[in-house]
């Protein structure tokens, strides 16, 4: 990857439009099973499909952006996600549906992948990720307002999917054309660069998996559970949906605002165990209040939580290589989340979905968090140590929380030491002399 950053703007339009679709999703599901005839698991298996597609596409891409060209994959993403999800939006054919959603699907994760890789390359990958939150937050819950006063069916989801697609086209010309070639060579971190910290990268990975795919078993089925659980209309579950990801907003607001001064371990671990709590809550309420309590809060922290979690994982690699392979891995947990929650809630009832999904986020807080202290300071390069003051120096940098992108990894290239010309100590000597004459006379 480049050593300069990208334009920010239109990787965070990028993100938007990869990202809305699994905002959508339990609107997309419930409108799946309503319209279409579908089964509640039938529903949430088409929305798996849909996210394995996306994850599918992560996965091959994670390493291949740069070399393939930030501009030429992102327009392929956008023109997949167009033409799938607009024709999902145009037919009833239940085939025809899933095709256009697969293909959508692709198109999502492939403008992901762009996205994903250009936001590791910035100065501050944890600053670029909640502004594309905060983005895609604001742009989903917009439409949980305006969808429910449009009409039912599934074309309204699919289609401003699409239509987001189509507007962020032309932001695609402040990306980077590529030139078929790896952008540098193996010492640069170029293309064929190892895979850095691959022990906590794979952890994170797999951890991140089961953290998606429970919240994303709650978040599917969620739209059901206002519905008939807690008996509110479509309507007034929309409205808090809109109020939940509003508060979403304020969350990503503060986390970008405190950025790296609590580290990255707190936010994680702390973070992740109320959001299992507001699952339980969620998946247990049977009026109004109780419901808007678990999502709000619900959606005050994961977003929070998320952004530290791609924060994270774009440190590990500046190529952006573990931050499309982590969101993959996240993308993979979401599709599997739709048919988690409608099996759960079949067998188990929502509530017992929610403590099932509230142990399992317990869990896997544990080696979330372990991965964020781990990698949350670095030992200086060597070189840099004997420059900056020895063997105290490599344990403040051992220890520090400050964020790793601020500090030099073992094993990075030293930096060039440029020569100041000093003049000799004689002419110094003399310059002295006569700048202190004057005063001597007086």
């Amino acid at each position: 990857m480049s050593s300069r950053p990208r334009a920010l703007g239109p990787l965070v339009a990028l993100f938007t439009a990869g990202y809305l679709a699994p905002y959508l999703l339990p609107t997309v599901v419930g409108r799946l099973s309503a319209g279409l005839g579908l089964s509640p698991a039938q529903a949430g298996l088409v929305g798996s499909v849909l996210l394995l597609a996306s994850a599918a596409a992560g996965f091959t891409l994670a390493a291949r952006v740069e070399r393939l060209g930030p501009r030429r994959v992102a327009r392929c993403g956008l023109l997949a996600m167009a033409v799938g999800y607009g024709s999902a939006a145009l037919t009833a054919s239940v085939p025809l549906v899933v095709g256009g959603a697969v293909v959508g699907g692709f198109g999502s994760g492939t403008t992901l992948a762009v996205a994903a890789s250009g936001l590791a390359a910035q100065r501050d990958p944890h600053r670029a990720s909640t502004l594309g939150l905060l983005t895609v937050s604001a742009t989903a819950g917009a439409l949980y307002l305006t969808l429910p006063h449009l009409g039912g069916g599934h074309a309204l989801p699919f289609a401003s999917i699409a239509l987001t697609a189509a507007l962020v086209w032309p932001l695609t010309g402040g990306l980077a054309g590529g030139s078929g070639r790896p952008a540098a060579g193996p010492a640069r971190g170029g293309e064929g660069s190892p895979l850095p910290h691959r022990r906590s990268g794979f952890v994170l990975a797999a951890a991140i998996l089961c953290w998606s795919m429970a919240q994303n078993a709650l978040w599917g089925v969620s739209g059901r559970i206002g519905l008939t659980q807690a008996g509110l209309s479509e309507v007034t579950v929309g409205a808090v949906f809109a109020v939940a990801l509003g508060a979403g907003l304020a969350g990503v607001t503060a986390a970008g605002a405190i950025g790296s001064r609590l580290g990255r371990a707190a936010p994680v671990g702390a973070g992740t165990a109320i959001i299992a709590v507001c699952v339980l809550v969620s998946s247990g309420a049977e009026d109004l209040p109780a419901f808007a309590t678990g999502e709000i809060l619900w959606n005050v922290f994961y977003p929070v939580v998320l952004s530290y979690l791609l924060g994270l994982a774009a440190s590990l690699d500046p190529r952006g290589r573990w931050a499309v392979l982590v969101g993959s891995a996240s993308s993979l947990g979401v599709a599997c989340g739709p048919v988690t929650g409608s099996v759960l809630s079949e067998h188990a009832g929502y509530p017992g979905m929610g403590l099932i999904l509230c142990v399992l986020l317990l869990v896997v807080a544990v080696p979330m968090t372990a991965v964020a202290l781990h990698t949350s300071g670095r030992p200086l390069v060597p070189g840099s140590v004997r420059r900056r003051g020895g063997a105290p120096a490599a344990v403040v940098a051992g220890t520090t929380t400050a964020a790793t992108g601020l500090v030099p990894q073992m094993g990075a290239p030293e930096q060039e030491v440029t020569e100041i010309p000093v003049p000799s100590r004689r002419r110094a000597d003399r310059r002295a002399f006569r700048l202190a004459r004057p005063s001597d006379r007086g």
